[in-house]
């Protein structure tokens, strides 16, 4: 998608569909002399209020605008970000049902009370519009990229036989276009890489190896700049990372741990570590799902996915940070050298668990990857992302994510960014009473605790790998990863963190 930032008048704008934002204030103010300037003024609104995402589409009278159609989108009062990202991501989304490939978004119809500066609602206008725009159908017939030569597209333009918008341009002030256009352009990196991530949840396990993941990092740091190493089954097992290996165990493909280390050019403001679970396909292992909705589980690797989207996005934004991105990933199935309910495994810490039960997986890999990142890089913090527990989907919903931290203002922090994207969390508590849940008879701890408070004892775990780190987090994104189908208006896998993970460390830069 290409995009431009322009003062044209309303009539002189050439695009398939024409979209006017109002806040629901605008609405009853500002409404009237815009839509007689687009030939609408006799066009009765009853049935559009403005709340946040509300659509109506609009045919002008002939000779009015070049635009063959006119889209009414709400954006609530416009008082935050989230209200211009969503309001962009259904407009967008409406426009590729329509076909509607050159877009023109109308700024100055908005009106409301509180507007967010033009930079931060350009940002967000074009991270919605290539959110709502996204369709993953690259494994239907006829589109399957198995490796064969196809000739590749302009920058920034789809494939004709592809759904998508090729132009999107934002109409502002003349005073405003500087402004627009470093918006758009952070937008476009951003959105991109969420972008990226989705695809790489949405690939399918006979498509997506753990190989494959480390693969795509690979590829993101040749192009973008930033180092990435792998780790591969010889050299996990030297290392004694034992959570990854005995995951791994029942599996005919071999795990992989990559380490994606971006560097900026001038001295890092701080060290940030950033770990994201990486299971490709999640039978369950021995204690096996249940077989409806495991399909699904091929996106027990959006962790994994989130983090490499947040290192790629930061590396092309040339953030003052530095940003260990770690990837422990492979499989989880079930055959006759799988582990089993009751084994007890070393860590890499040294630390023994005791497996109750091996569908609580990620966090035997998790355990491997915090340490090593702890003990390795010593960064000033540590955050992990990870499909964790469904245990999490129960408590909060496929909306939100659950948020774990030992430090009040790390937490403040996330919850922050995670107001200014819309990629909302919720902390849930870490307090030591829960240790007395995953406690284990044979050995130092059992990977699972007690019914109940399944997602908490889950992050308790995981804290004893951090070796004593003072600032980590443990984010919980199973639910807003891949929601249930009717639970969002996504196709498949959504990105959830990349937005989230992008907006902390530009606070922090």
């Amino acid at each position: 998608m290409k995009t431009a930032a322009t003062f044209t008048a309303l009539h002189d704008l050439d695009a398939d569909l024409l979209i006017l934002p109002f806040s629901s204030e605008g609405l009853k103010k500002a409404a009237s002399p815009v839509l007689e300037a687009a030939g609408l003024s006799d066009v009765p609104l009853d049935d559009f209020k403005a709340a946040a995402g509300d659509t109506l589409v609009l045919y002008p009278r002939p000779g009015k605008l070049r635009a063959s159609r006119v889209m009414l989108v709400g954006t609530g009062e416009a008082g935050s970000l989230d209200d211009w990202h969503r309001a962009a991501s259904l407009a967008a989304s409406r426009a590729v049902d329509l076909d509607a490939r050159r877009i023109v978004f109308d700024l100055p119809a908005a009106g409301g009370k509180a507007k967010p500066g033009i930079e931060a609602v350009a940002e967000a206008l074009v991270e919605g519009c290539m959110f709502g725009a996204y369709r993953f159908e690259r494994l239907k017939s006829g589109k399957l990229d198995k490796g064969a030569k196809k000739k590749t597209p302009a920058k920034g333009k789809a494939k004709k036989d592809e759904k998508g918008i090729d132009l999107l341009t934002l109409r502002v002030p003349a005073s405003a276009i500087a402004a627009a256009e470093k918006g758009m352009a952070a937008g476009l990196v951003i959105g991109s890489a969420q972008q990226m991530a989705r695809d790489l949840v949405n690939l399918p396990g006979n498509h997506l190896q753990a190989e494959d993941i480390a693969k795509a990092a690979v590829s993101s740091g040749k192009q973008y700049g930033y180092g990435v190493t792998v780790l591969r089954k010889k050299e996990i097992e030297s290392l004694r990372m034992g959570g990854l290996v005995a995951v791994n165990q029942g599996s005919l493909n071999p795990p992989t741990f990559t380490v994606m280390d971006y560097v900026p050019k001038k001295k890092a403001k701080a060290t940030i570590a950033l770990v994201g679970k990486g299971v490709t396909f999640d039978s369950g292992g021995i204690s096996i799902k249940p077989s409806e909705g495991m399909g699904d589980m091929k996106s027990d690797m959006a962790g994994a996915a989130a983090v490499i989207g947040a290192v790629e996005a930061a590396a092309r934004l040339s953030l003052p940070v530095r940003i260990i991105g770690l990837i422990p990933a492979t499989d989880n199935m079930p055959d006759g050298n799988a582990q089993k309910p009751g084994d007890v495994i070393t860590t890499y810490s040294g630390i023994t668990v005791e497996v109750g039960n091996t569908d609580a997986e990620g966090r035997l890999i998790l355990a491997d990857a915090l340490t090593y990142a702890a003990q390795k890089y010593s960064p000033d913090v540590i955050i992990d992302l990870a499909t964790l527990t469904g245990a999490c989907i129960v408590a909060l919903g496929y909306q939100v994510a659950g948020l774990f931290s030992n430090d009040d203002s790390l937490a403040e922090a996330i919850e922050g960014a995670g107001r200014d994207t819309g990629e909302k969390v919720w902390r849930l508590p870490l307090w030591d009473l829960y240790d007395e849940q995953i406690k284990s008879d044979v050995a130092d701890v059992s990977n699972t605790g007690s019914r109940g408070a399944g997602t908490i004892t889950a992050a308790k775990f995981l804290e004893k790998f951090i070796e004593g780190h003072q600032k980590w987090a443990h984010i919980d994104i199973a639910g807003p990863s891949f929601p249930a189908k009717g639970a969002a208006k996504v196709n498949g896998g959504s990105g959830f963190g990349v937005r989230l993970l992008v907006e902390l460390l530009r606070k922090w830069s």
